[in-house]
This record gives structure tokens, C-alpha cells and sequence, in this order.
């Protein structure tokens, strides 16, 4: 299969002539305020602007010109953007370290789209599986499907950790306005034994089900939590038969799956290539669809299908996501920023800043290209935040004075799903006050006009200066999660193909789990004076067990 070609290996990305443009820009316009920008440009905030798939997206508050874009274009042209775009999209194998196809676009594709893997069409398969998990929820959903003791099912627990884990509890919080409130949904991740039991209480066993969400059905994590939850279940219904009735999983693993107790008829499959922080709309959203219904679940799918085909189709200068990765790049590599805000003005989406910060930092926090080649520029700024209006009287304060620019991404709707009085309409102004505090700021010279006393100018001055995207939606629906969550996935991507590294592949977990292992059995050894780690990790350990020991 073809695939584009990396850049020579005689020329790095820091000596393409395109980014070398893009350092001397930015020194020029350094010296440039958004006042500046907004003064000279009347029409500016109308320009610079993008809209598809229902999302608006405002740029204007960047701190750019119409230069930066075109050189920022020309850096994405000269990477081979678009070469890249379409070898994802055809099946190539573009996570080059782990040889795999990189597929996510394909669990919202039609059924009559035709995207080869090895030779096979992959799309009978997705939707033979999205038809089993509709049958499957209809079936629960109306009280059919019975435990092992003839009761209906009320409680579903999600087991899973990372993708397994955030894409549902994310996309279960934003939809929470769409669920079946009759049944009662929660997420257990955490290998600490209180999120199991937090999770389990006041449940009774006979009306749960717990779907064990795991690629490989070995993930340790997952599986602990799973035979905790097991036992659980045996304690109360005392047959080994119940398991059957009790849990499902979302997994390729078919072999570990049946030696759990679990029939293969309530096993969905998984594939090779989706990763699993791109998999909330494969079997890992098995609980969306349980809380939402499958009709629900479908027009999430295709939110996410018209962001692809904006993203897979439409040119770099009016393409959200290649708009969105690339003033990321430029925030990151060419001003400094080395964290992003994500502020979401929506209750709903009060996982979607810990979502994010998976997709991005899993995806690109690596530090060789794709050829092992060791970097020289920053990769994979950091995602962190909070829903408006909480964090205003948390972090805004270091948004506005800090002395660190954070760029910042606001998230708002138009329109209400809980209409309360002019809640929502407060709640939208304080979204556009604070990305316009953020650009302009408050001078010394408009502090004192104010009333200010002289003493306290310095302490009411705002630089501004601070740059923000605002993204807008009609409404918080399937439809439009589908469509938002799409536009980060790729503006990462972006970002990847940029930078030269792999975005799906995710190295850098191993090691802590490797030695997570071998920490737990020396942990165990009869003899723990014979050191295994260095004097730190040894003392620490030491510390542990004596405590643990000495406790009643």
C-alpha cells in the first residue's frame, strides 16, 4: 500500500525553509497586539472564521494575520497534509510503528462505503457489529433481556481504563439529557478498590450487568476490577451460570473472554485498527447506546461522519480541523504555549477536558519521529480545564494575569437543553466577555477611567493579548458531540503529520506497566531485604509495608 513520504532525511522540520519563515514571522508580529489586529481589519471578525458539520468556529482571536495562515498553509503542504488525510482514509497503514491501519473513520462510515484492510472491507463488519449492539439495547432497554434470577436489568457498569473508560464516561455525561433515566449507569476504571466499591453500592446484583470493555481481554486494570465484580456477583446468586446473564464484553479477545464465563453471542468485536482513545463510537460505546438507544447512538455517528467528510474533502483554508491543528502548531511551536484550556460553557461536557486529554497527550506526547529520529522542537501540549463558569473562580485568574499565555478553546451552544429562566443567556455572556477580556485586556489608561485609584492601576491592568477560539454549536446532541469529538480527533492528527510523529501509537504506557508488575511481585517476596530497585523506590516500599503491616 502507498502511504506519503516522510520528509529526507537530510532535512528536518526545523530546517524546512516553511518553518523557518514561520520563526521569522512570529518575531515580527510579536510586537503586534489583537487591538492592533481588530483596529486595522474592521471586518476581521467575520473573515476568520470556519463552519461545518454545525460547528462555528471563530479564529479571529488568534494572534495572526492573514501571512500566518499562508505560511502556516504552506508548512502543511510542504508536510504532505493532505497526502497523509487520504492515506488514512483509504486504509493505509499509517501507524508505521506498530504497522496498523488507522481506521476510526470507518465506525461511522455508511453501509455501502467500501475501505480495504489487507484486501477486506471492513465496513459489513462495523455495522454487523453496531446491529448486534442495537438488538442487544433494544433488548435491555425494555426490560427483556433477564438476569440469571428472572429480574430485568436496571444498573449497567462500564469496567474499562483509558479510552475503554473516558470515551463512555464522556460521551454518557454529554448525552446524560438524552438517556433512559430508569436505568442507572456508572464507570469503574481505577485498579483502587474504592472506585469498585463506590461504584457497586447500593446495587443489587441481580439487576446489574457490567460490560468489560478490553481489546485484549488482559488489560490489568480491567480484568482485576472484572473479577472483583465477578465475585461480587457470585456472592449474591451463588451459580457460576449467572455470569452469562450478568456480563458482556467488548473485546477480539474470544478465548479470554469465554474463559471468564462470558458467551461469544454478547461479546462485540473490536479491531486492530482503532485505538483505543478513538473507539467511543465502536463496542466501547456499548453503554452510550445502552443509556441513549441505538437511534440516538446512530446520529452520533453521523456527527462524526460529516466532520470526516468536511475534514477528508474540503481545503486546508476552510477546513475546521487542518485550521484548528495548525494554530495549535503555531501557539505551541512558534509562541511558547505549552498548555491549551479546554472551556467548555456546558454542564454536560464536564468530561470533556479529561476526554481531550487522553485524545491529545496519548496521541502526541513523543519525542521521536516517525523514523526514531530524536525531535528538536516541543510535540504534544498539555489539555487541561474545567465548564464555564467554575473555572472563572478557579484558574481564569492566571488566564487573564498570569505570566504564562495559555491559549484557550471555549465550547458553547446556542440553545439550551434545560431552559431555566435567562440562565443560559448568562451563562453565553459570560463565554463571549471573557474570550474578549482575554484578546484586549484592560490598559492602565482605561483602569484609572474607570475609577481605579492610582495605588491599585497596576493590580486592574489586563494585557490581553491572549489568544482563544470560540466554538459554537446550535445545540448539545448526539449529532454535535459526533461532530465535535471528530474535529479535535483530527486537528490531532494534524498536529502529528506536522510534527512527524506517529499519533497512534502509545509506547510510552509500557514502562510503567512493565515495572508495575515486577514491582507487585518483588512486593510479594518473602525476603524483601534483598533490594530490587534503587535506594528511593526501596525505602518507599519499605515504608509500605511496615505501615500496612503495623495497621489493625
Amino acid at each position: 500500500m502507498t502511504r506519503p513520504v516522510a520528509a529526507p532525511a537530510a532535512l528536518t522540520l526545523t530546517q524546512r525553509p516553511q518553518w523557518q519563515a514561520l520563526q521569522k514571522h512570529a518575531g515580527q508580529i510579536s510586537s503586534h497586539h489583537l487591538r492592533e489586529l481588530f483596529a486595522a481589519d474592521a471586518d476581521r471578525g467575520e473573515r476568520l472564521h470556519a463552519e461545518a458539520a454545525g460547528l462555528y468556529l471563530d479564529y479571529s482571536k488568534q494572534r495572526i494575520t492573514d501571512e500566518t495562515l499562508s505560511l502556516l498553509l504552506a508548512l502543511a503542504q510542504a508536510c504532505d497534509l493532505d497526502g497523509w488525510i487520504q492515506a488514512m482514509f483509504r486504509g493505509d497503514r499509517i501507524n508505521t510503528t506498530e504497522q496498523r491501519a488507522v481506521l476510526h473513520t470507518a465506525l461511522r462510515a455508511p453501509r455501502n462505503e467500501q475501505i480495504l484492510v489487507d484486501g477486506l472491507n471492513v465496513v459489513p463488519d462495523v455495522h454487523a457489529v453496531l446491529d448486534r449492539m442495537a438488538v442487544f439495547c433494544d433488548c435491555v432497554r425494555r426490560g427483556a433481556w433477564l438476569g440469571h434470577s428472572g429480574r430485568p436489568i436496571r444498573n449497567i457498569i462500564n469496567i474499562g481504563i483509558g479510552g475503554s473508560n473516558l470515551g463512555p464516561v464522556m460521551a454518557f455525561e454529554a448525552l446524560r439529557h438524552f438517556s433512559q433515566r430508569d436505568l442507572t449507569f456508572r464507570f469503574i476504571a481505577n485498579i483502587d478498590g474504592t472506585d469498585f466499591t463506590e461504584a457497586v453500592q447500593g446495587l443489587v446484583p441481580a439487576e446489574t450487568l457490567f460490560i468489560i470493555c478490553s481489546k485484549t481481554f488482559t488489560t490489568e486494570e480491567t480484568l482485576t476490577n472484572a473479577h472483583a465484580a465477578r465475585a461480587w456477583c457470585l456472592q449474591a446468586l451463588g451459580d457460576e451460570q449467572a455470569i452469562s446473564r450478568h456480563f458482556v464484553a467488548a473485546s477480539s479477545n474470544a478465548e479470554e473472554v469465554i474463559k471468564f464465563g462470558i458467551r461469544t453471542d454478547n461479546m462485540f468485536s473490536l479491531w486492530d485498527w482503532d485505538g483505543g482513545r478513538y473507539s467511543m463510537d465502536s463496542a466501547i460505546g456499548l453503554s452510550t447506546m445502552l443509556a441513549i438507544g441505538p437511534d440516538n447512538f446512530r446520529d452520533m455517528l453521523a456527527g462524526f461522519r460529516a466532520m470526516d467528510m468536511h475534514f477528508r474533502d474540503t481545503t486546508a483554508n476552510s477546513n475546521l480541523p487542518v485550521l484548528l491543528g495548525l494554530l495549535a502548531i503555531w501557539n505551541s511551536n512558534f509562541l511558547g504555549a505549552q498548555t491549551v484550556a479546554i472551556l467548555p460553557y456546558e454542564q454536560y461536557l464536564k468530561r470533556f477536558p479529561a476526554y481531550l486529554q487522553q485524545l491529545a497527550m496519548e496521541s502526541n506526547g513523543k519525542h521521536v519521529t516517525r523514523d526514531g529520529t530524536r525531535v528538536d522542537y516541543p510535540t504534544g501540549q498539555i489539555y487541561w480545564g474545567e465548564p464555564g463558569t467554575n473555572g472563572q473562580h478557579s484558574f481564569y485568574q492566571l488566564l487573564h494575569q498570569g505570566t504564562q499565555r495559555v491559549p484557550c478553546d471555549f465550547i458553547g451552544f446556542c440553545r439550551s437543553l434545560n431552559p431555566l429562566g435567562d440562565q443560559h443567556h448568562q451563562l453565553m455572556a459570560n463565554l463571549f466577555a471573557q474570550s474578549h477580556a482575554l484578546a484586549f485586556g484592560k490598559t492602565g489608561q482605561e483602569a484609572r477611567a474607570s475609577g481605579t485609584p492610582d495605588a491599585l492601576v497596576s493590580h486592574c491592568s489586563f494585557d490581553g493579548n491572549r489568544p482563544s477560539n470560540t466554538i459554537l454549536a446550535e445545540q448539545l446532541t448526539p449529532h454535535a458531540l459526533g461532530s465535535l469529538v471528530a474535529l479535535y480527533e483530527h486537528s490531532v492528527f494534524v498536529q502529528g503529520v506536522i510534527w512527524d510523529i506517529d499519533s497512534f501509537d502509545q509506547w510510552g504506557v509500557e514502562l510503567g506497566k512493565i515495572l508495575a508488575e515486577s514491582t507487585a511481585t518483588e512486593m510479594a517476596k518473602l525476603n524483601p531485604s534483598i533490594p530490587c530497585h534503587d535506594s528511593s523506590t526501596e525505602a518507599l516500599i519499605r515504608h509500605y509495608q511496615q505501615r500496612r503491616e503495623a495497621a489493625p
